[in-house]
């Protein structure tokens, strides 16, 4: 009988403990984040460290699996995954999601910005924009980074505006798009993972991007000159689903918080240090690194006027607020 007794005694202890450790078992957040870009790309890099210290930051309580160049999806395909649950973090070029708003795309237009320094003020002053319209999708804006500036790669000197008419161009946005169909080239939509593959097609013969992305296409294998006219300073958001976010501890929830602002500064340092780096890496792989042209900048800065003309008709007096409290800064 005593045995008996100590057995159901032992039973019902060990039946206790089972629900505890379930709950720690289901305490564990485990988040799916998409990027598109890979590995080797500062972005990439940057956004593992960010993971690597919300995870430790936690506690235990959160972990995330990172799947980079594209692997579980595609850019135009990572905001949609996030609303659903697909996955619950993600990266993506706003300004490649400007057909849905036009807040997206503002730091897609070309030499609004010239600079990182006005690069930051734009990006201060559009956060508002971008937050409000990302929340009422269910997504919480984390951080954004820009990329270094970026430049035409062709086989041909770039020494005005012209000299891109009747090219194939590649783009990733509706403003590079725009842009193609300005100076007369055509316009052709590639995702950076897919580069090399449409110059070796001849589906294009030219396009505008970082220097960052040149290396990581190896650009050197299909283009012979970069012109680096900083073009614009696109930026990538690394965002979260709302509700994903607010179901976690209060302490999970800030190691993410504040690992994103860490995230961010970092990311700016590391795009200004990759410009240098990484056109010097072009050059030093055989291209021409051929510094803009006066009639190269007058051209573009015509073209610029126009785009920004047209962003205003479609960005309403939101935009006219932003565009004149960017320029008053």
């Amino acid at each position: 009988m005593n045995i008996h007794r100590r057995s159901l005694l032992a039973a019902g202890a060990a039946g206790a403990l089972l629900p505890l450790a379930g709950r720690e078992a289901l305490a564990q957040a485990r988040w799916q984040l998409a990027t598109p870009y890979p590995d080797g790309n500062f972005h990439t890099r940057n956004l593992r460290q960010f993971v690597e210290a919300a995870q430790q930051a936690s506690g235990g309580a959160l972990q995330i699996q990172m799947h980079t160049n594209a692997a579980l999806l595609k850019m135009p395909e990572i905001r949609r995954g996030i609303q659903t649950g697909q996955v619950q973090m993600g990266e993506i070029l706003i300004s490649a999601y400007g057909n849905e708003d036009p807040f997206f795309e503002v730091d897609g237009i070309p030499q609004l910005v010239t600079s990182y320094e006005q690069a930051r003020k734009l990006a201060d002053l559009s956060r508002p924009y971008i937050e409000a319209r990302l929340k009422r999708t269910g997504i919480t804006l984390l951080y954004m980074v820009p990329w270094p500036p970026s430049g035409f790669y062709t086989n041909f000197p770039v020494d005005s505006i012209e000299a891109l008419r009747g090219n194939k161009m590649r783009t990733f946005s509706a403003a590079t798009n725009r842009f193609a169909t300005l100076v007369g080239a055509t316009p052709t939509l590639v995702q950076a993972a897919e580069v090399p593959q449409a110059f070796a097609t001849g589906v294009v013969n030219s396009m505008v991007t970082s220097a960052a992305t040149g290396v990581d296409v190896q650009a050197w294998d299909f283009a012979k000159f970069f012109t680096p006219i900083g073009f614009t300073w696109t930026k990538n958001a690394v965002m979260v689903q709302t509700r994903a976010l607010e179901a976690l501890p209060e302490a999970a929830r800030k190691a993410v918080l504040d690992g994103a602002k860490a995230a961010e500064t970092r990311g700016w340092e590391m795009s200004a240090a990759e410009q240098v780096a990484r056109e010097k890496i072009l050059a030093d792989r055989g291209m021409t690194v051929n510094q803009p042209s006066a009639a190269l900048r007058e051209g573009m800065a015509k073209v610029s006027e126009t785009m920004v003309q047209e962003w205003l008709a479609k960005a309403g007096e939101d935009g006219k607020k932003l565009i004149d409290a960017y320029r008053a800064a």
